[in-house]
């Protein structure tokens, strides 16, 4: 919903400056509308929609990779999860508990990435989860391997362990990323020059009014993009869940 907000924000600033240009051309003397002013004019305008036209590019860049980037450890994490159940299934009986307290507490995780709601999210790192980390971590230190192959066994769990929960709490982060509220500003404030420069030159009519509305539309469309894909854990657009599910599905086997 947030993202909803700042993208009709922006599409209110970049429309009405558009509207303020056509009402100034009305009220501007006619040597400011001449060809030379004109020229002027559009030379800056067309610095500004440079850089806009490139900082809006890096941003969706920016934003695809760490969409992608999320998608992938997510994948990854549940790679090893599925090889951390395996691990534990190979050293013997003794795991048991620790193989279904480790699904459990992977299926609360995979409900709570998958509402894509920010205040279940921060349960990922509450008090409560990192006890039950924590309390993971102690059972299987406990373990006591009887020859070198449980030993090794052991040592593999516990590596996986610690990368396991090091991506969650890099999951956590990402969560949290956005764009820099300045930078934002600074390029809503850029478009709203480029489109109400385009006003001040144009003659009012529903076709430019409406593609004025259309291209604002556009342009706040851009921004949500953005501000979605830099938080792929929540919001409309949000990285998917199901290799996690997949990954479930072969615990315990």
């Amino acid at each position: 919903m947030t993202h909803l907000l700042v993208a009709f924000a922006v599409f209110i600033c970049v429309f009405g400056s558009a509207m303020v240009g056509l009402l100034l051309r009305h009220r501007l003397p006619e040597n400011h509308l001449s060809d030379e002013s004109m020229s002027v004019v559009k030379l800056a305008t067309g610095l500004v929609a440079t850089l806009a036209a490139l900082v809006l590019g890096l941003l969706v860049s920016s934003a695809k990779i760490a969409f992608d980037t999320e998608s992938s450890d997510l994948v990854h994490n549940a790679a090893n999860v599925i090889t951390l159940d395996r691990t534990l299934a190979n050293y013997g009986t003794e795991t048991q508990d620790l193989r279904v307290m480790l699904k459990r507490t992977y299926a609360d995780s995979i409900d709570i990435i998958a509402s894509g709601n920010s205040t279940q999210l921060a349960r990922l790192g509450s008090p409560e989860a990192l006890r039950r980390t924590e309390d993971f971590q102690h059972k299987l230190e406990e373990l006591t391997p009887n020859d070198a192959s449980q030993s090794r066994l052991k040592a593999r769990a516990l590596e996986l362990v610690d990368t396991i929960f090091a991506a969650r709490w890099l999951a956590l982060l990402h969560a949290h990323a956005s764009v820099p509220s300045s930078l934002l500003i600074i390029l809503v404030f850029w478009l709203a020059v480029i489109f109400g420069t385009f006003g001040l030159f144009a003659r009012r009519n529903a076709t430019v009014v409406t593609a004025f509305a259309v291209c604002a539309l556009s342009t706040a469309g851009a921004i949500f993009l953005i501000e979605e894909l830099s938080t792929p854990l929540d919001g409309i657009a949000r990285v998917s869940v199901a290799p996690m599910r997949e990954a479930l599905s072969r615990l315990g086997e």
